[in-house]
């Protein structure tokens, strides 16, 4: 066998070892978190046999965070995709500093890996979707998936009149199980310590519920992708899909194909390049909260391709794009105020008037929660560029923080709208971390804030 048939057959091998139908209906679903339940319940029971034998002190958090059981995990996340497998992806994106290891390594391969449907089901929701003719429409449509995620695939494709497309096409009974398979994974986070206080779950459960439908809304992305598209058509560096409404449906969404590698092969490039792209990136988030009025607010990587011969940056999934609260977006530009201008007291009042923090906190720990306010502004004061690849400073708010964290008087569930702010913040920050892109991050502050008026407020 040659090299280049021996590559094919390896590469069909592949294709069959991930191509998994999706469970569509509700029972098969359930009956997926159950093969799950048992099988960690399982592990849980081998573990701790082996744990009791050896003297071991047990406990239940590391049975259920054992390798197999972890792996047990990711694989049905995989499995299932949809909400169950954004869930996976969101809690390694947001707790990747504070999540095990382990855990967070196999989690984070839900973030760049899924199954994708065979070709019979794909074949009935491009029916279901565009009727069974909808061959005609394309000289050649790849069925092969070029991208695999939580609630899609997508494929290329090339129309009669010559468009090169990728065509997103959603999981069959996805969007009817997001309420449901949120649920089952919150339970599952809960039995494993990571869910938040019991009083707070229900807003954080009926937030992701919230987010998840939205993106499971094919056509509102289409609209966001050209709000997008027209918002950055001034932007030099950054390039944003053209709709193709004719092709667009509820469960699909078609878009012109643009071509760029991972954002991640920006890791390659020169320190200078790394750093003027991550600057375009920050400053595209600086302008999405203090001026857009609207924020793309899922950082995963995948979202972002790199084109190595411009330069540019191709914005991608638009999804988990929503409207900037303007009393969220006006309490962050109070607070990035007082921290360009070194004045702790205000950055605490402002802190405790978005909601971020109790007022209790500063009593009971004025001293701690001074000195992470000293830490956090020390950085973003620095007229330099700020390392994004050196997280010493974590572990150090880490540390103040840990005593304040472990008291329940303190617990606050901050405005949900935070949240998705935060989320994109924070993800954009851990890119510039895994690029170690150095960027002057006081300099794009102040010149979005400079530039731009406070969000007018909602109309009553």
């Amino acid at each position: 066998m040659a090299d280049d048939d021996f590559s094919d057959f390896q590469d069909r091998k592949e294709d069959r070892k991930r191509q998994k139908a999706v469970p569509s209906s509700r029972l098969s679903r359930i009956g997926t978190f159950g093969k799950l339940v048992g099988g960690v319940a399982g592990g849980m029971a081998a573990e701790g046999a082996r744990r009791l034998t050896s003297g071991e002190k047990i406990s239940t958090r590391d049975l259920i965070l054992t390798p197999g059981n972890v792996q047990r995990l990711t694989d049905r996340l995989s499995h299932l995709r949809g909400a169950a497998m954004k869930m996976g992806q969101m809690i390694s994106m947001d707790s990747g500093d504070f999540l095990p290891k382990e855990l967070a390594d196999i989690l984070a391969t839900l973030r760049d890996q899924a199954n994708f449907m065979p070709a019979r089901q794909l074949d009935g929701v491009l029916k279901e979707q565009w009727g069974n003719d909808w061959r005609k429409q394309f000289r050649w449509f790849n069925p092969r998936p070029i991208a695999a995620a939580s609630i899609g695939q997508v494929h290329k494709a090339l129309t009669r009149d010559g468009q090169e497309l990728a065509i997103k096409v959603q999981y069959p009974g996805v969007a009817q199980s997001i309420d449901s398979d949120v649920d089952n994974v919150m339970t599952l986070l809960k039995v494993a310590g990571f869910a938040p206080p019991e009083l707070e779950i229900d807003k954080l459960l009926a937030a992701a519920k919230q987010q998840l439908h939205e993106e499971a809304d094919y056509e509102r992305e289409g609209g966001q992708m050209a709000l997008y598209r027209e918002k950055l058509a001034d932007t030099p560096g950054f390039v944003v899909p053209t709709l193709h409404e004719g092709l667009t449906r509820e469960r699909i969404l078609a878009m012109s194909f643009e071509e760029g590698v991972s954002i991640e092969e920006l890791g390659n490039e020169t320190a200078v390049r790394r750093d003027e792209v991550m600057t375009r990136l920050m400053r595209l988030v600086a302008r999405e909260l203090f001026e857009f009025g609207v924020m793309q607010t899922d950082p995963n990587f995948a979202n972002y391709l790199f084109r190595p011969a411009t330069g540019d940056i191709v914005v991608l999934d638009f999804g988990a794009c929503r409207d900037v609260d303007p009393d969220v977006g006006n309490a962050y530009r109070r607070l990035l105020e007082a921290g360009l201008a070194g004045d702790r007291d205000k950055v605490r009042e402002e802190t405790i008037a978005a909601g971020f923090m109790l007022p209790i906190v500063a009593e009971k720990y004025r001293d701690r929660v001074d000195k992470m306010i000293d830490i956090v502004v020390g950085e973003m004061r620095q007229d330099a560029p700020f390392d994004f690849g050196d997280r010493a400073f974590v572990p150090l708010l880490r540390e103040e923080g840990m005593e304040i964290a472990q008291d329940k008087d303190t617990w606050a569930f901050p405005p949900v709208e935070t949240l998705f702010v935060q989320r994109k913040v924070s993800g954009t920050a851990l890119l510039g971390a895994r690029l170690k892109a150095q960027v002057n991050v006081r300099r794009i502050s102040e010149d979005v804030l400079g530039s731009t008026e406070p969000l007018p407020a909602k109309a009553a």
